[in-house]
């Protein structure tokens, strides 16, 4: 189940990094809205590593990054989620409180999977943004990447 796990962040940062470099080379054709996803994707990420493997949070959900810094902080969302799967119990519970001070419990596998899920579901907008302004959006469907 880790090795799967592994596989799918590796995805998830693949699709990112592509993201990040087409972000970059369109600055003048992508709109605030697909930049405000992309952020929230990495903040998103960063929010709930740091609640399975607990360390204060940097972002906020919806902060917005500089385009030029995504890349640099996928990576390291990227990396710290490798560490949370080698040196945790995919079955361990996870308590935590949301930003509006409600507390849950959760298993560290159905948070990883969510990470995961919540990625490719703001990918997808930010495919309808791109299409929106003008851009030809990148193929992100997992299967596209396993071939």
């Amino acid at each position: 189940m880790k090795q799967f796990f592994k596989e799918l962040f590796e995805y998830g940062h693949h699709f990112n990094q592509k993201l990040g470099d087409l972000f970059n080379d369109n600055l003048d054709k992508t709109s605030e809205k697909a930049v405000k996803f992309y952020s929230h994707i990495l903040n998103a990420h960063q929010i709930w590593n740091n609640r399975i493997d607990p360390k204060p949070s940097v972002f906020g959900v919806w902060d917005i990054h500089p385009i030029q810094d995504c890349k640099n902080i996928d990576k390291m969302n990227f990396e710290h989620s490798l560490l949370i799967l080698d040196k945790s119990d995919l079955d361990g519970i996870v308590q935590y409180t949301n930003t509006k001070g409600q507390t849950f419990s959760n298993s560290i596998r159905d948070i990883l999977f969510h990470v995961i899920n919540h990625s490719t579901y703001h990918r997808g907008q930010i495919a309808t943004e791109f299409r929106q302004n003008g851009l030809d959006p990148l193929i992100t469907d997992y299967i596209f990447y396993k071939r």
